[in-house]
């Protein structure tokens, strides 16, 4: 994780309108947050903050972790590409093997979601052709089989479907091509379809949710809720300021 800092509100908005941002309010949110995922037994590592960089507090864009392999991406936002820098040391010292994103490849993490052996990678404004063959190529030798997902309507693919633990897809229809994904629960939240298994029988959901939480509850999950509000106006959701490292 990585904490917000004091340039927040400058961070890059493209889909939605522009509204003010109250850095000491998301300070307390992220805080929230942070105490939810280690009430789940989840141990924090800290990336040092990065000050110049607004959107540095969304740090799934910075890295993707499958298995032992953290690929380091390359954002699709050319100001956002200092933010890797500040988590290449941190992935390190967990003893991940690492490899990275290549010119001219760009691949955000927000756009990749992994279920099982299938890792589904957006193809929109800030991953590019070049990042998914780059993944294709890593991901291989693990086993996995990565599959492009069109975007035209929403920042990331997990800004549009995230899945469960028992294998089901939470989608937003209007925004991602379904079909694509099996087993699919369609929501009539955007905050609905962005969620974090936390283990067991535990999901992490956006306050801004309440429909899909109650649904959750009703499928025999435990919905963990937490108030965003303030990330959700820099287009941020739940799933975009953590990287869970299984295993570690």
């Amino acid at each position: 994780m990585r904490s917000p800092g004091s340039r927040l509100a400058e961070g890059i908005v493209t889909h939605i309108r522009r509204t003010r941002v109250d850095v000491s309010v998301a300070r307390a949110q992220h805080a929230a947050y942070t105490s939810a995922l280690a009430a789940s037994g989840w141990a924090i590592e800290q990336v040092p903050a990065a000050e110049d960089c607004p959107d540095s507090v969304f740090i799934e864009d910075a890295v993707v972790v499958c298995a032992d392999l953290a690929v380091l991406a390359r954002p699709g936002a050319p100001a956002r590409r200092p933010e890797v820098t500040g988590v290449a040391p941190v992935i390190g010292s967990l003893g991940l093997r690492t490899a990275a994103i290549q010119e001219p490849g760009t691949l955000d993490g927000g756009d990749v979601l992994q279920a099982g052996a299938a890792v589904y990678v957006g193809r929109g404004g800030r991953t590019n052709a070049a990042g998914i063959r780059q993944l294709r190529e890593l991901l291989a030798p693990l086993g996995r089989t990565v599959i492009a997902v069109p975007l035209s309507k929403v920042l990331h693919l997990k800004s549009a479907v995230t899945a469960l633990p028992d294998g089901t897809f939470l989608v937003l229809p209007q925004l991602v091509p379904a079909g694509l994904f099996p087993a699919v629960r369609p929501v009539d939240e955007e905050a609905g379809c962005h969620v974090v298994p936390l283990g067991g029988d535990r999901v992490l959901i956006a306050a801004s949710a309440p429909r899909t939480a109650d649904l959750l509850d009703d499928l025999g999950f435990t919905p963990v809720v937490v108030d965003i509000s303030e990330f959700e106006k820099l287009e941020g959701c739940v799933t975009c300021l953590s990287v869970l490292l299984h295993g570690r």
